[in-house]
């Protein structure tokens, strides 16, 4: 058994070997592949995962033309990334573990596996009633209505077809983004009657911050007037208390002296007879 499959990895040298000199003898410059991209593609674990089945294979097929990857490798490397039921139902299907096994049969068998349970027109009618939420910004709101959008889109492996479902796709998501966003940004996105998706998120976020600046300055110059008028009514208040005081001791200065006078009058009254006395005396 060893032996045998010393020999197979003898033979699939030797082809290498002469794919090599052939690619030498033409002048065709060697590919070097780019295998650091796999630490880029995240773990997918199936139904329960945070990413779609169509985004994992997407970031597959992105990283395998960065990084010039022959299919086997993507085979290989998807293999390395299940985990989960994913890897569970990788492990257990046969068909995916022959000599024949491709890349396009492996985006098949799990397309069929995980495929949606939702309806088409399930997603159709999210998108059409999608509304902005109160505490979710024009940005957020347009993430949630691309998620559906991708949903709704029909794959195709022509790349005509599968170029006219995506405009269409991004018609219906232009025209429900437009019809859900909720107050100033909302009407002002609808008087400008956007062209596209991102022009239409452009005006939504512009507004929404203008907006924002202005409550702020209005906020600001509010707090500076209270503190304003704060200030000059204690200036005030110091002012009438400080007079209030002089008032007080004013009238209790006068009081002292009143009481003070006809005292010292009744003095000389009285010294007055004794000191006429002591003259006749």
């Amino acid at each position: 058994m060893a032996y045998a499959q010393l020999q197979q990895e003898l033979e699939e040298s030797k082809s290498e070997i002469r794919r090599l000199r052939g690619r030498m003898s033409l002048g065709t410059p060697t590919v070097h592949k780019d295998l650091s991209l796999i630490s880029l593609i995240p773990k997918w674990s199936g139904s329960h995962s945070t990413n779609s089945l169509e985004e994992f294979i997407s970031t597959l097929e992105a990283s395998a033309r960065i990084g010039r990857w022959e299919p086997k490798d993507t085979v290989e490397i998807v293999a390395l990334k299940l985990e989960g039921s994913a890897r569970v139902f990788y492990q257990g299907c046969t068909e995916l573990h022959t000599r024949d096994a491709s890349w396009n049969t492996f985006k098949e068998v799990f397309r069929k596996r995980y495929k949606d349970v939702h309806t088409d027109q399930h997603y159709y009618a999210r998108l059409q009633m999608a509304r902005q939420g109160r505490n979710e910004n024009p940005q957020e709101f347009a993430d949630r209505c691309r998620t559906l959008a991708q949903r709704i889109t029909c794959q195709s492996d022509d790349p005509v077809a599968q170029r006219v479902h995506r405009e269409n796709a991004e018609r219906m998501l232009l025209a429900s983004y437009v019809a859900g966003l909720i107050g100033v940004p909302g009407t002002q996105v609808r008087y400008a009657s956007p062209v596209s998706i991102e022009e239409a998120i452009r005006i939504a976020v512009s507004v929404q911050e203008a907006e924002r600046q202005e409550k702020f300055s209005n906020s600001f110059y509010a707090r500076h007037d209270s503190r304003t008028h704060s200030d000059s009514g204690s200036r005030h208040a110091v002012g009438s208390r400080r007079s209030t005081t002089q008032r007080v001791d004013a009238r209790r200065f006068r009081g002292v002296l009143t009481r003070q006078k006809p005292q010292a009058l009744g003095t000389r009254r009285q010294r007055l007879p004794y000191a006429v006395t002591n003259a006749k005396g």
